[in-house]
């Protein structure tokens, strides 16, 4: 009887998988052919959402939130906002002077990021936030320069062998191989006084030489800065482990706050590649490093201290200001308590074509498929999301506060989160993810044609040379996943096209730098959200979770070996 009975149960299921009309699958499959794919609306949100710049706070960036909040109801995806009032910080003044030996002249830095011929962006420059540093500390300080290369612990004891010390002075470092926030934090362990992060031509030009730069070229043009945030810790500082609700919550003092590491400790400004240039021919001492040199016709570095001397000076103002995280629910039938998360940042330091708001564009694409399978009859059997986050460049703010409301609920009954930030800016498929989805990004980039090479697969170009596709981890911080997977545990993937882009977090990060030289027909764009919008429904739709352990016993296995 019991052998009976397994037959039965067997062959009815046969029967619901062969005969239900229409499977899951198809639907699956129908959702990355290209008859649902939208370049052209792709462009438009993308257009729509960078036509101003939108810092997190201003009102540019609350018209985003509703433009965000019109599509995704107008693509029938049931929408609502959820509010917070967090600490932001803004720049009130800030300056920046170069003090030679006498007879020398001084010079003052305008710290202005130059207007281009043409510049289709010139009528709203004017809303552009000045270059700063987010949290920041303020005050004026003034001492004799260091080079500090990349500001990295390891630099510190090139330096400290050389026996050249920063104790008093006022380093110049160059952004690149670590967080901005880390590069001041390190300056302040080693007793520097105030800290000064440049563009080099190196990284971020070119190279130097006959190199061209934006709208010529994709490259950072030598005014160009990368403006950021220097806090070490994700949400809000004065709600540490709690959230900042609207209703009057408690809060940190400023004194606190600092007492609590995580802002800047030493006075900081971020600068162009011309300003750190002349700042560098100024520095003598001692010559750095081969490998502490920038372009081939750039000055010689030297590590200093001085003889020239930097004044700088830095006021921020704190501010208790809304954001607004905006999200769209697409319900389950079976499941409508467990949830497959999608989530992308909306805010950007200025006009933010690549940061963010290609992954923005690129989650509305995602919202217009999922409607158009519904129109065929498409229901998921567990609730999606859509999570459109603010604040992010901050501190990953507005992901941080809703996770720390909601942490038992997504504890209990949260799938697993898929961000993507940066969707778009350049060539190549990027991907990292908690072990246990890296057998599911794979299934996906072998449906999904490579949208730089038809005749092959994502997964086939990914691949590359090497036997299996390189899949980072996320066991850092910096996109909107770290709050989801360091919080609460929830398995999580971030995917993109290009690996970075020279304009970043710059005025230059516009429409024209992605139509141009990002994606110019937008298919890298769609390819994003086939992937993005494959795994989701993977994981909404299959009765069994399609979760791989093996592979993340492998990975235990080898963090307990190494």
């Amino acid at each position: 009887m019991f052998k009976v009975s397994i037959c039965t149960a067997i062959a009815t299921s046969l029967f619901f998988l062969l005969f239900s009309s229409p499977p899951k699958l198809s639907y699956h499959s129908l959702y990355i052919s290209s008859s649902l794919s939208d370049n052209a609306s792709i462009s438009h949100h993308l257009y729509t959402l960078t036509r101003r710049p939108h810092i997190a706070g201003s009102k540019a960036n609350a018209d985003a939130a509703a433009y965000v909040l019109s599509t995704l109801s107008s693509y029938a995806v049931r929408s609502h906002i959820v509010s917070y009032d967090v600490a932001l910080t803004y720049p009130v003044s800030r300056s920046l002077t170069l003090i030679r030996p006498t007879p020398e002249p001084s010079t003052t830095f305008d710290l202005r990021q130059e207007i281009y011929d043409g510049d289709p962006y010139a009528d709203v420059a004017s809303e552009v936030v000045p270059t700063f540093h987010a949290y920041a500390k303020s005050g004026t300080v003034a001492g004799p320069v260091v080079y500090v290369n990349y500001g990295r612990v390891e630099d510190y004891e090139v330096l400290k062998e050389m026996g050249v010390s920063v104790e008093g002075t006022v380093v110049l470092a160059r952004y690149g191989k670590i967080f901005r926030g880390d590069i001041v934090q390190n300056a302040f362990a080693a007793g520097a006084i105030g800290a000064v992060v440049y563009t080099d031509r190196k990284d971020y030009g070119g190279g130097g030489g006959d190199a061209r730069w934006f709208p010529d070229d994709k490259w950072m043009p030598p005014s160009g800065v990368q403006v950021g945030s220097v806090l070490t810790v994700d949400g809000d500082p004065t709600t540490p482990g709690w959230a900042s609700t609207r209703d009057e919550c408690e809060r940190l003092s400023e004194e606190e706050v600092e007492n609590g590491g995580g802002v800047g400790m030493i006075p900081s400004l971020p600068i162009s590649a011309a300003d750190g240039e002349a700042i560098m021919r100024t520095i003598g001492g001692q010559v750095a490093n081969d490998d502490w040199q920038g372009s081939t016709d750039a000055p010689v570095y030297r590590v200093g201290p001085g003889p020239a001397i930097l004044n700088l000076s830095y006021t921020g103002e704190q501010k208790i200001t809304t954001i607004q995280n905006v999200f769209g629910v697409i319900e389950g039938t079976e499941e409508p308590d467990r949830f497959v998360l999608l989530g992308n940042h909306r805010d950007a330091w200025t006009f933010g074509a690549v940061d963010p708001n290609s992954g923005t564009a690129t989650l509305l694409e995602v919202a217009q498929r999922l409607r158009k399978l519904q129109k065929r009859g498409w229901r998921p059997r567990r609730t999606i999301v859509l999570c459109n986050w603010d604040a992010e460049e901050y501190g990953l703010t507005g992901s941080t506060e809703w996770v720390e409301e909601n942490r038992e609920m997504l504890a209990s009954k949260a799938i697993a989160y898929l961000n993507v930030d940066s969707a778009v800016s350049g060539a190549g498929f990027y991907a990292s993810a908690t072990p246990q989805l890296d057998e599911l990004l794979k299934q996906a980039t072998q449906q999904v044609q490579d949208p730089d090479n038809s005749s092959q697969s994502i997964y086939e170009s990914w691949v590359g040379s090497s036997n299996s596709p390189i899949i980072g981890r996320l066991g850092g911080g910096g996109s909107d996943f770290a709050a989801f997977v360091q919080h609460v545990g929830i398995p999580a993937t971030e995917i993109s096209f290009g690996a970075g882009y020279p304009v970043y977090h710059s005025m230059y990060d516009d429409f024209i730098w992605m139509k141009n030289f990002g994606d110019p027909n937008f298919h890298r764009h769609a390819a994003v959200a086939s992937i993005w919008g494959l795994v989701a429904l993977r994981l909404a739709d299959e009765e069994f979770l399609p979760f791989d352990y093996l592979s993340y016993a492998y990975e235990l296995q080898v963090c307990i070996l190494s």
